[in-house]
């Protein structure tokens, strides 16, 4: 029990803040602006079994892992919560998440509907903002504009959304929907939700 990590006399645990959207709504750009912006404020970096692209780094974006080693971690119950999404899976490793909060920091989580529905059930307290793209015209301009991705696999990104969309709405977990049309203003919006909710906390 002595690695336990206890807050301090009169100070308040951390706020786990979970960013969700179809992919190219603009969720990475408003996450780094929230770690830039609101003090003691961390990322919380995913497991995922999908390919490295572009200039990621394994460690910063997230941790690339193999599917046996993701299968053997989720079998050991170190996962917050999984996700699969187009073919691969996602996971959220739940000390450094535990620990954080703990400390009295705030934990940003970029992660798929599954997962955010997941973290509402264990950690009720947690703030869920889905980000919205303006309409569908404008995510298929993004995600295009990006180059990563094969184009079979851009049309199936672009079929998942409404499903995303949808499934986040009738879940009743995600409390707060904000559209990303001029990600300034949008930015802006989401501190906004997490000072209030911070505020009543």
């Amino acid at each position: 029990m002595s690695s336990e990590r206890r807050l301090e006399p009169g100070s308040k645990p951390g706020k786990l803040i979970v960013i969700s959207g179809p992919s190219g709504a603009g969720k990475t750009s408003i996450c780094n602006a929230l770690l830039e912006q609101i003090p003691d404020t961390v990322w919380s970096v995913s497991a995922t079994t999908r390919p490295i692209r572009g200039a990621e780094v394994s460690g910063r974006s997230y941790e690339f892992i193999a599917s046996r080693e993701f299968e053997r971690r989720l079998d050991a119950g170190d996962f917050l919560e999984t996700a699969e999404y187009v073919g691969h899976w996602y996971g959220t490793p739940r000390r450094p998440v535990e620990e954080a909060l703990e400390q009295g920091k705030n934990v940003v989580l970029e992660i798929e509907v599954q997962g955010g529905i997941q973290v509402a059930a264990k950690i009720p307290a947690a703030i869920l903002i889905f980000v919205l793209p303006p309409n569908m015209e404008s995510l298929r301009a993004r995600l295009e504009g990006r180059k990563t991705e094969a184009k079979e696999q851009l049309v199936k990104r672009l079929a998942e959304a409404d499903g995303e969309i949808a499934t986040a709405r009738d879940s009743g977990c995600y409390n707060h929907f904000v559209v990303n049309d001029i990600l300034e203003g949008t930015i802006e919006q989401v501190k906004r939700i997490i000072t209030g909710e911070n505020e009543h906390a």
